[in-house]
């Protein structure tokens, strides 16, 4: 691999990102920071919800940040430099190996992921007028964070080489939206303890483990799953979905 021109093409995707940001900002961040809002403020404040609920929400509100930024930073330029501008053919001439290529990508989308989680939690705290993270595990955040971004842009690889462009609205429904409602993101993964089966099926949810995973690093005292379960299932994830990513770049790529 030629470690320069990686660089430089990771500059450059930076250079687009930052031309970009309002408006990745808005797609991102919008909806999250609403649930924040009505949830963590609205709801708790008129007692309708206990002050507790705050604690809750706020690691899941950091994961959908991350996995929808960085699915989103990866999947639409892919899908857009595939199917539309064709401009992958003019990265494959670049001198490195070809697999480098998607390797950038997915570096890129970490990156971005890893602000948008950093920009998520003092905005979360500042709209819910405080939240108690006594006890919150900095080395353990940090771990989770590193595996949530890899998460969300290796996922963003399977999909911007999976999916076509008329497809784009539809990956949206029938993907992001149920990874979103089963992903614990709005409550724990123990409160699906009177649904059994659904408690079950969701372990095959990603976003339950980085909802989770925040929640353990973040509020230990709040319910959570094991952090050995937790932390082995997202590098699982990460593995599998950058794996079958690769292929996907390659098969793609070459067609």
């Amino acid at each position: 691999m030629n470690v320069t021109t990686f660089l430089a093409m990771l500059a450059r995707d930076a250079h687009v990102a930052r031309r970009n940001s309002v408006q990745l900002a808005f797609q991102t961040l919008l909806q999250p920071m609403m649930f924040v809002f009505v949830f963590g403020r609205v709801m708790t404040s008129s007692g309708l919800m206990s002050a507790e609920y705050k604690a809750l929400l706020l690691p899941g509100i950091i994961a959908l940040s991350m996995i929808m930024t960085g699915t989103w930073a990866v999947t639409m330029p892919l899908i857009a430099e595939l199917q539309f501008t064709k401009e992958i053919e003019d990265r494959l001439l670049a001198p490195m190996d070809l697999e480098w290529l998607a390797v950038e990508k997915v570096v890129a989308g970490m990156i971005q992921a890893l602000v948008s989680g950093l920009v998520v939690i003092p905005l979360g705290w500042l709209v819910m007028g405080g939240v108690n993270m006594k006890g919150a595990n900095l080395g353990l955040f940090i771990l989770t964070a590193l595996l949530v971004a890899a998460l969300s842009s290796t996922l963003g690889l399977v999909l911007g080489c999976s999916v076509g462009q008329q497809q784009v609205g539809l990956m949206f429904s029938m993907v992001m939206a149920p990874m979103i409602f089963f992903g614990c993101t709005y409550y724990p993964w123990t409160a699906l303890a009177k649904f059994p089966i659904l408690k079950r099926v969701v372990l095959i949810n990603p976003l339950v483990y980085a909802s989770e995973g925040f929640r353990s690093a973040l509020v230990p005292q709040s319910p959570h799953l094991p952090q050995a379960v937790i932390l082995a299932a997202l590098f699982a994830f990460d593995t599998a979905l950058l794996f079958f990513g690769l292929r996907q770049f390659r098969r793609k790529a070459l067609s």
